[in-house]
């Protein structure tokens, strides 16, 4: 067979291939893959796993695997945005096959459907204990303590004395355990919203502290020499070269502290609060085996903190550019 013929038939072989590689098609093979998913679910759920319905799981399973190894291959937007929607959708329907076809008590794990109903009928419930746990307590919790770990790593960074006497102690503060923190606070602050934004604030503090300094001590001596030959005061270098060097770290312990005072708020409600936040409503709702509820709640936490640090992600895009970590 000459050279040409070989090329010819190579491209007839991988046609199909190359045809699934475009986006419209890919992710019409995902949509496709999971409708017959959702048909055999149906299904299962009607008239109980059988025999006949392990091949459907079997094909759509990997059809829509394939899908997304096929869309996780792109550049742009597809592989960045696309791929991980898609793959917790593919988890999803994973999770309710299981728990449908093997019959898991609602105890035990409830579906994502029977989820998804419960946050349906409890959303003006799970919208207060958002509004009472994230917007009254965990931001303003969580301003206070990154505000005052970066300030003190300033103060640390610019005596020797606090770096050798505050340091350790911060170590030490970070060390103690928030189911013994919780309870002195709420024993300090009252019930309300205040002795939870403490708990935020102690677990926040000493994650910036840590990372603004190491940021800071990250500028190399070259460059401080420059300052130096440019006659620049402490605040010049600060300003102009070891902050703008720091930024990194400093969003770091941003995105780091974003999930941590929203766990540390929802735990500070296992103690005592008003009858309303979302860790209130999690104990409760387990108390009265109401785990479909206690579920809705979680996935309003994680949406809610996947979001925040999702958008110090970006801003942290658009404020550190030129760092290297950023560089194609």
């Amino acid at each position: 067979m000459s050279a040409e013929g070989t090329k010819a038939l190579g491209a007839k072989l991988s046609g199909p291939g190359r045809a699934l590689d475009s986006l419209p098609a890919a992710l019409g093979l995902f949509a496709l893959s999971v409708l017959a998913g959702l048909l055999t679910v149906a299904r299962i759920a009607a008239e109980g796993m059988g025999a006949s319905s392990v091949a459907p799981l079997l094909i759509t399973l990997i059809a829509g695997t394939s899908a997304l190894v096929r869309l996780a291959a792109r550049d742009g937007w597809p592989g960045r945005i696309a791929t991980p929607l898609l793959f917790g959708l593919l988890l999803l329907w994973a999770w309710e096959v299981v728990v449908t076809a093997f019959q898991v008590p609602r105890v035990l794990l409830p579906a994502p459907s029977a989820i998804a109903d419960a946050l349906g009928r409890s959303w003006p419930t799970l919208a207060a204990d958002f509004r009472q746990t994230f917007v009254r307590s965990v931001i303003p919790g969580y301003a206070m303590g990154c505000g005052a770990g970066f300030l003190v790593a300033i103060a640390i960074d610019r005596s020797p004395f606090l770096q050798r006497g505050l340091l350790p102690l911060g170590s030490l503060v970070s060390a103690m355990p928030i189911v013994g923190i919780a309870p002195i606070m709420v024993m300090w602050f009252g019930f309300d919203w205040q002795s939870k934004a403490a708990v935020v604030v102690v677990m926040t503090f000493f994650p910036m502290l840590v990372n603004t300094l190491a940021g800071l001590a990250a500028a190399g001596s070259m460059e401080r020499d420059l300052m130096r030959s440019y006659a620049a005061g402490y605040l010049q270098t600060l300003a102009r070269l070891r902050l703008p060097n720091a930024l990194p770290f400093i969003f770091n312990a941003l995105k780091l502290n974003s999930t941590l005072a929203l766990i540390g708020a929802i735990v500070a409600e296992f103690f005592g609060t008003p009858i309303v936040g979302m860790g209130f409503r999690i104990s409760t709702e387990v108390a009265r085996m109401n785990v479909d509820v206690v579920w809705a709640t979680i996935a309003v936490a994680a949406l809610a903190g996947s979001a925040s640090y999702g958008l110090i992600a970006l801003v942290e895009r658009g404020t550190t550019f030129w760092h290297p970590s950023f560089r194609k």
